[in-house]
């Protein structure tokens, strides 16, 4: 793979053209990109050569760009230089994908990208070319001889959001695994609210409490497998019930059933647990480890691998009854991708490959109890992985290959199996980064990354999956909160990802009642507005400003939640049936411009649901305050 880290490589000349507006440059030996046939397409062909990295250029100038968006951007949505490590990526099957768009002031697009290498690794850079005045992209490939990638360009101009989502509907095509009804439910986890120290006893009264709160799926994370202690993963790879916490895993499963929720276990099948039964047979295919997890990490790119996963997965599932797999960790996998990556480039430059660095602290022992690892932080994680074999002796596998082609094979195999199974009423739950486009065909309820209590974070995620598409269930990461906070402080983990389907993750038998009656207001008021919250258009502003405001709309109901007390939402209020204004600040009232006069009636409601005013109102075009309660929600309806 193409070293990337060579600045005098970045900017050279090479065989170019226009697309767009955007220059699109190839900067390795080979034919000079060509577009389609067909005008207007936006598409680019380029064609591998024998023995040769690709690496190809996107570039336009700067004039008003203000950020940068792509599938993992996190926080880091501003302007990058091309010479720092936030501009760096490798993306494949399993984390992200090769796919970006540069937008201005007025949250337009620039330039828009999408290859079509979704399972294969990508290297990626991205930034400003100080002395060049432009912002550029470099896609690093290994294309095969007469191999092609097409990369598709968007017209400059369009909303970033709708400029995705279009990329993105080309990227994945019509493969897209369909959602049963029960992933498009509020659903509750055990894992914040319990994290490994589960149990038969516990769930089942907790899931009791959950279906009648509007729950329809219970999702039981980690812990319920044997060896699962001290908040270490030293016990996976066997999967099998803990016969302490669970003495008959079979028949717990019914009676959750019996109480109207469907069931998903949680497993991370690439993660091999130091005390696994499992660990003598498999080690071989896992050289990576990981010292504070207590575990290594199984190299796909093996046979024996591929079939320990499906094998283990659909056991799980038909023996037990569990309608699906909240799958953890994929991203692990990229591992891999990363240390091929870096012993090419070692020997193309002459050098040897450098061990990855031990970030364990010294005489490091296991996490801390009830300590989880942060699932959204795989490039940080992954920098940290120490391969314990002799470089010398390990190389590649047999069977070889790309890790995102072997991926693909693996989830394949994995997706067919379990359908199998279940048939259409099963259900995948993946979490970010490994939820791109490439991933829709394999997984139906997409996660956010973990992050607890981040009310912010957690709406920033869910919307980023929004934004990439809204055929699969796009789920909040699970949601807690302090159970000695107000009612309407608590209320906002829940109204900062309306737009999304919540997962709650607080002990529900000692909340207070307060607490339990907000939750039942909010849960009750999501089922009835859902098609439009999680299907309807979405509209939340420029990528970088944190979506202060989020509308979704469709042909006779808006939702506007105010995520900041005086940033405007601009409505029509003669376009709807209805209009939900839900105050998610500790302010007493939020902002409204609106583009026409309306004679309205206003029903506000409190945290709780409970009723606050009822009034009828002439409503003048432009801005205007309306009092909501803080966590409180406004019906306009027309009078």
């Amino acid at each position: 793979m193409a070293n990337l880290a060579d600045p005098r490589r970045l900017w050279a000349d090479g065989k170019a053209i226009d697309v767009h507006g955007v220059a699109v440059t190839r900067l390795t030996a080979g034919p000079a990109p060509t577009t389609l046939a067909a005008a207007g397409q936006g598409v680019i062909e380029v064609l591998g050569v024998e023995s040769e990295t690709t690496l190809v250029r996107l570039d336009v100038p700067l004039d008003g760009a203000v950020g940068f968006w792509h599938p993992a951007a996190g926080w880091d949505r501003h302007l990058t230089a091309d010479w720092m490590a936030t501009g760096l990526r490798t993306v494949g099957l399993v984390d992200s994908a090769p796919l970006g768009c540069l937008y201005d002031d007025a949250g337009r697009a620039v330039l828009a990208f999408a290859s079509d290498r979704l399972v294969h690794t990508t290297r990626l850079r991205f930034g400003v070319g100080e002395r060049a005045g432009r912002f550029g992209v470099w896609l690093a490939m290994d294309l095969g001889p007469g191999e092609l990638c097409r990369i598709r360009i968007a017209p400059p101009g369009g909303a970033v959001a709708e400029t995705v989502r279009s990329l993105v509907r080309r990227q994945s095509g019509t493969a897209v695994l369909p959602v049963p009804e029960a992933g498009r439910v509020p659903a509750y986890s055990t894992w914040y609210s319990y994290h490994q120290e589960v149990s038969a006893t516990a769930v089942e009264a907790e899931a009791e409490l959950a279906a009648e709160l509007g729950c329809g799926l219970l999702i039981l994370d980690d812990g319920w497998q044997r060896g699962a202690y001290g908040g270490s993963y030293a016990g996976c790879g066997d999967w099998e019930p803990d016969p302490e916490k669970f003495p008959d895993f079979g028949a717990h499963v019914e009676t959750v059933h019996g109480l109207g929720l469907k069931y998903l276990a949680w497993i991370a099948p690439l993660l091999l647990g130091d005390d696994s039964a499992a660990r003598d047979r498999l080690a071989a295919f896992a050289p990576h480890a990981r010292r504070e997890w207590r575990c290594h990490v199984l190299d796909p790119r093996h046979e024996e691998v591929r079939r320990f996963v499906v094998d283990t997965c659909v056991r799980l599932v038909d023996r037990y009854g569990l309608d699906g797999l909240k799958i953890d960790f994929l991203d692990a996998a990229m591992v891999y991708a990363e240390d091929s990556t870096r012993r090419e480039e070692g020997t193309r430059s002459g050098g040897g490959v450098a061990p990855a660095e031990d970030a364990r602290p010294e005489g490091g022992a296991g996490l801390a109890e009830g300590v989880r690892p942060e699932n959204g932080a795989g490039r940080e994680d992954r920098a940290n992985l120490e391969d314990h074999a002799n470089p010398e002796d390990r190389g590649r596998p047999e069977d070889g290959g790309d890790v995102g082609e072997s991926m693909r094979v693996l989830l394949t195999e994995l997706r067919d199996g379990l359908m199998a199974v279940r048939g259409a009423e099963l259900m995948i739950e993946l979490r970010q980064p490994y939820t791109g486009p490439g991933m829709l065909e394999f997984g139906n309820l997409l996660r956010a990354g973990d992050c607890p209590a981040d009310a912010a974070g957690n709406r920033v995620r869910t919307l980023d999956l929004s934004v990439a598409g809204r055929e699969s269930a796009v789920h909040s990461d699970m949601l807690m909160w302090d159970p000695q906070a107000s009612p309407q402080v608590a209320a906002r983990q829940l109204l900062s990802v309306l737009h999304a389907v919540p997962q709650i993750s607080v002990p529900l038998a000692p909340l207070p009642s307060a607490q339990r009656a907000m939750a039942g207001f909010w849960l009750a008021f999501w089922r009835e507005h859902r098609d439009v919250l999680t299907r309807g258009a979405l509209d939340a502003g420029r990528p970088d400003g944190l979506h202060p405001v989020v509308i979704a709309r469709d042909a006779t109901r808006a939702v506007v939640v105010h995520h900041v007390s005086d940033h405007a939402a601009t409505l029509d209020p003669t376009r709807f049936a209805e209009i939900a204004v839900v105050n998610n600040t500790g302010a007493e009232r939020v902002l409204l411009d609106l583009t026409h006069p309306a004679a309205v009636r206003l029903d506000v409601r409190d945290a709780c649901g409970t009723p606050v005013r009822s009034e009828t109102a002439c409503l003048d075009p432009g801005p205007r305050w309306l009092a909501v309660p803080p966590s409180g929600l406004c019906l306009i309806r027309p009078a």
